[in-house]
């Protein structure tokens, strides 16, 4: 992240007595942690807590990735002791939950149209509006003339578009969506809206988790979907080349990236506390900016058995400031 986690991790410690207890030592051994949620930051979380395991083997940490929606759907029911999520727990729903909420943004990262075209050599680029018309099912083959205006130096087939969508309840439908409806008129009015859980109107396949639309895409001529950056750099798929809101294309990337979330350090956290911190970076402004960015947040519980509390909470302060490395 291109925030200061220590600034973060300062403004919670002031919000809540849950990280007044960092430098308490683990009063017992055996003390047993479960989350669930965001498959989007699940290969960062099971690596934080190999490492933290490893330093600190008296707790054990176990995650689910089993998407958002469900993530915060156990932890909401005290079914996970954390949840995660790509899109922060609504103010209304955190007050019903019983031992109080404490959100933490714990990372970002960006979401990539991942495609699969074999035989075209070069850097597919998509116009912010052509993006959107191909979710909306009004762009179906890839010899669209409005792709191929974008394109005169690609060889695009004639072949339908197959668009792949997640299954389940996902932070990272989340974020795109709340994307699409930020830069376009045709996603808000007609579209099907912002949310975890969407009705896509042309949608070709769904698969659960990120890592399950990485895999259909990559099995899928003619297929192209969203996923986070590192499940498709880990595949070897290539990603679209998106407008953003300087009518530049960025190629995703650690640097695009990054420059979107400096777009947003400032949005009032230093006044506002976390409050100032945006869930979803909709269309970040700069001309090296790729334009489809979101923080993804822990939820923790305000108040938790005095041992768990202590191994809950060393485990926060840790990977806010050395599992950030």
């Amino acid at each position: 992240m291109s925030l200061s986690l220590k600034k973060l991790a300062a403004v919670l410690a002031a919000g809540t007595g849950l990280f007044g207890l960092v430098d308490a030592p683990i009063a017992a051994s055996g003390v047993e942690i479960h989350g669930a949620g965001s498959t989007f930051a699940a290969p960062l979380y099971e690596k934080w807590m190999a490492a933290f395991e490893a330093a600190q083997p008296s707790i054990s940490l176990h995650y689910d990735a089993v998407g958002s929606g469900e993530g915060v759907a156990r932890f909401r029911a005290g079914a996970a002791d954390f949840g995660a999520s790509d899109a922060p727990l609504p103010a209304t729903d955190a007050s019903t939950v019983d031992r109080g909420v404490v959100q933490v943004p714990s990372t970002a990262g960006m979401i990539v149209l991942a495609y699969n075209l074999p035989g075209v050599q070069g850097q597919l680029k998509l116009p912010q509006d052509v993006y959107v018309d191909i979710f909306l099912g009004k762009i179906r083959t890839w010899d669209d003339p409005r792709i191929l205006e974008a394109n005169t130096d690609l060889d695009l087939p004639s072949t339908n578009i197959a668009l792949i969508g997640r299954r389940e309840s996902s932070g990272t439908t989340y974020a795109l969506t709340s994307h699409l409806a930020a830069v376009s008129p045709s996603w808000r009015e007609e579209g099907p809206g912002v949310g975890k859980l969407v009705e896509w109107p042309n949608v070709a396949m769904l698969a659960r988790g990120n890592e399950g639309v990485a895999a259909k895409i990559k099995l899928s001529e003619g297929s192209i979907g969203y996923v986070e950056y590192g499940f498709a750099k880990r595949l070897g798929l290539p990603a679209a080349a998106l407008e953003n809101k300087d009518g530049q294309y960025v190629v995703p990337s650690e640097d695009a990236g990054a420059a979107a979330l400096a777009a947003s350090a400032g949005h009032g956290l230093d006044e506002h506390g976390l409050d100032g911190l945006p869930a979803s970076l909709t269309n970040p402004p700069g001309p090296h900016t790729y334009p489809i960015v979101t923080y993804s947040w822990l939820l923790l519980h305000e108040r938790y058995p005095a041992a768990q509390a202590q191994a809950v909470a060393s485990f926060v302060s840790w990977a806010l400031e050395d599992g950030q490395r």
